[in-house]
């Protein structure tokens, strides 16, 4: 029951070793309870914008990893809410995926542990809320908005604080799928218009930025399985980042199915996370 994970120990060492090749290799133990052995793959990042902090990462999840999370949460799903002014969640036209909590197993477990040490190696399990799936069918979207709460009530310290970071993970692309990208539209797009220019080419050649979207609209981040974007909600005073405004784009043809992993300022109560199964 081996992990490997990069040596650095602060977010912003974490990802200079990453970016730099400097990625190495250690081992913990996992709480696992079954033959399941927790490796990280060899997973790629790239840099898209230093303020707001936002990354792409490549072959952040395995195969097996993504089928896993497939089976245990198929027929869970159900309309996804959105945070109401009472706290809590409420069904909202602006969101119209379905969505479910993961199981914590010990795959899921790896996921995390990978998801936290790419932030360094002082952030702890119990500021994880509990891994979200949304999936989106045809004409589906969430539309734009912040993961970190403007609504100090979401955001006591009793609930763990507001969001400090998100991924947004990749886990099904169905064959043949158009639209349903990542929208954030106060984050430049890579330098030029695609047209030309060396950096912007290449972001479209490998599929990581959709190309047909306007540039004035920020950069719209193609869905792409085992693929992820990583970015931090808020400034270095604590305060939310509005440039971290992002939608789910409207799928057009086919569906997805993403994953959330979001942490918390601060520990998550017991009751929310739920127990490790």
């Amino acid at each position: 029951m081996r992990s490997s994970f990069p040596s650095a120990v602060s977010l912003g060492g974490a990802i200079i070793a990453l970016l730099t090749g400097g990625l190495a290799s250690s081992s913990q133990q996992l709480p696992l309870t079954s033959d399941f052995v927790c490796e990280h793959p060899p997973y790629k990042v790239h840099l898209v914008s230093s303020s707001p902090l936002v990354i792409y990462i490549t072959n952040f999840l395995t195969d097996q990893e993504r089928a896993h999370l497939q089976e245990i949460t198929k027929d869970t799903f159900s309309h996804s809410g959105v945070q109401g002014s009472s706290g809590a969640k409420a069904i909202n036209r602006a969101r119209t995926s379905q969505s479910t909590n993961v199981p914590r197993d010990t795959v899921v477990r790896c996921i995390e542990e990978r998801a936290l040490l790419f932030q360094g190696l002082d952030t702890p399990r119990t500021h994880l809320e509990p891994l979200q799936l949304v999936k989106y069918g045809r004409g589906e979207h969430f539309h734009f908005h912040t993961d970190w709460f403007p609504n100090p009530e979401h955001a006591r310290p009793d609930a763990g604080g507001n969001r400090l970071s998100s991924f947004f993970v990749y886990v099904r692309v169905d064959p043949g799928t158009t639209g349903g990208g990542t929208n954030f539209p106060a984050v430049d797009a890579p330098a030029g218009n695609g047209n030309g220019s060396s950096s912007s080419s290449r972001w479209c050649e490998a599929g990581f930025v959709d190309c047909d979207e306007p540039w004035d609209a920020g950069v719209t981040f193609r869905p792409v399985e085992g693929n992820a974007v990583f970015w931090r909600n808020l400034l270095p005073g604590g305060g939310g980042d509005d440039r971290t405004l992002h939608a789910g784009l409207p799928v057009t043809s086919g569906g997805k199915i993403g994953m959330n992993i979001w942490t918390r300022e601060g520990p998550v109560s017991e009751k929310v996370r739920g127990p490790d199964v």
